[in-house]
């Protein structure tokens, strides 16, 4: 989108749009939890985004406890690690000083990345210092607009070094020759105006009006828009929930039938569980509903709700297997299926 939009109309109406929900949701509850967070608005792209910046704030708190007193590489630190992160994120608990802003911000994003992609896809993929193809694949986990062509032009890097300085430009070269397969300004503005009163000629400002003179210059930011709670690492962003298991499995059957071998942070949490829903971490309840679900919320909780009411691993593995693997083409899902079959086994323990 090459045309000048205004930034202050947006600004405006995703602090009022932040501001409607944060009180709609506060009248009934004190704060935030994962599980409110994952399906918080209708738009999935607002919501991935306030994930997104969630765990960077967590990979910017996590990078601070690091000290040249302890070995933070040790195998055994690195999984007691993991195991406290995947604690954490199931106690998430925002309150609205801290909530507002978060959404505010991806509200703005998720327009903004109509209005303007190669500015938001800087700000979202760009702040890792190693800057390399798969990192860049990874962060597409927190894509929902247009995110199969940004997996096409990810794919146009590969086998080569990633230029930071060129990769903006490329990007928009590609994006220019894609214009007709991308989303567009009206088709996520008709979102939006389901959940408040939006029309696409408010966001733009008008060729033959003269600008005020009070009217802030144009910039990727806006001066007047209140500014997050805190400020995203610009750290790499690893993955929250880290591979604690790389053994791979002939197919999808054996990989249900037979028992898994446990790492470390594994056998520290070998305890029985009583709910598959209460165990699962936010960031393994995210990865289960975009991998093996197809980003389908509901389904992911009517499976997982289903499994919860079987009496034996049996049944609750045959189920699986029969209805809902063969359903998604679990095949090429492998790792995923072994850590949903991990926490099915410690269910029945």
């Amino acid at each position: 989108m090459k045309d000048k939009y205004n930034q202050i109309r947006l600004a405006q109406y995703s602090q009022a749009l932040a501001q409607r929900l944060s009180e709609e949701h506060f009248a009934h509850h004190e704060n935030v939890t994962a599980q409110q967070l994952i399906s918080f608005t209708p738009i999935k792209q607002v919501n991935l985004y306030m994930i997104r910046e969630l765990l960077t704030l967590w990979n910017h708190e996590m990078a601070n406890l690091r000290s040249p007193y302890f070995d933070f590489e040790h195998p055994e630190v690195k999984d007691a690690l993991v195991l406290f992160m995947n604690v954490l994120s199931r106690k998430i608990s925002i309150k609205r000083p801290h909530f507002e802003p978060l959404l505010l911000k991806a509200i703005q994003d998720t327009l903004r990345a109509v209005l303007e992609p190669e500015a938001v896809f800087e700000e979202k993929f760009m702040r890792l210092d190693d800057l390399s193809v798969p990192k860049l694949q990874e962060s597409l986990k927190y894509q929902d607009l247009d995110k199969d062509l940004y997996r096409r032009f990810l794919d146009t890097l590969s086998g080569t070094e990633v230029d930071r300085y060129q990769l903006i430009p490329r990007l928009s070269r590609f994006l220019a020759e894609h214009e007709a397969e991308r989303t567009t300004v009206n088709e996520v503005v008709a979102k939006f105006n389901e959940v408040q009163p939006l029309k696409v000629d408010e966001l733009f400002t008008l060729a033959a009006a003269p600008a005020p003179a009070a009217m802030p210059a144009m910039s990727t930011h806006v001066a007047s828009s209140p500014r997050p709670s805190f400020q995203p690492s610009l750290n790499p962003e690893p993955r929250l929930n880290e591979r604690l298991q790389t053994e791979q499995k002939p197919n999808l059957n054996d990989r249900l039938k037979q028992p898994v071998v446990p790492s470390m942070a594994d056998r520290q949490q070998d305890q029985r569980i009583g709910s598959l829903k209460e165990a699962i971490s936010i960031n393994q309840r995210f990865s289960f509903i975009n991998e093996l679900f197809e980003g389908d919320n509901m389904a992911y909780h009517a499976v997982i709700k289903q499994l919860d009411e079987y009496d034996n691993p049996n049944q609750a593995k045959q189920y699986l297997q029969q209805e809902v693997g063969s359903k998604y083409n679990w095949s090429r899902k492998e790792e995923h299926v072994q850590k949903l079959t991990r926490l099915i086994e410690r269910k029945f323990a």
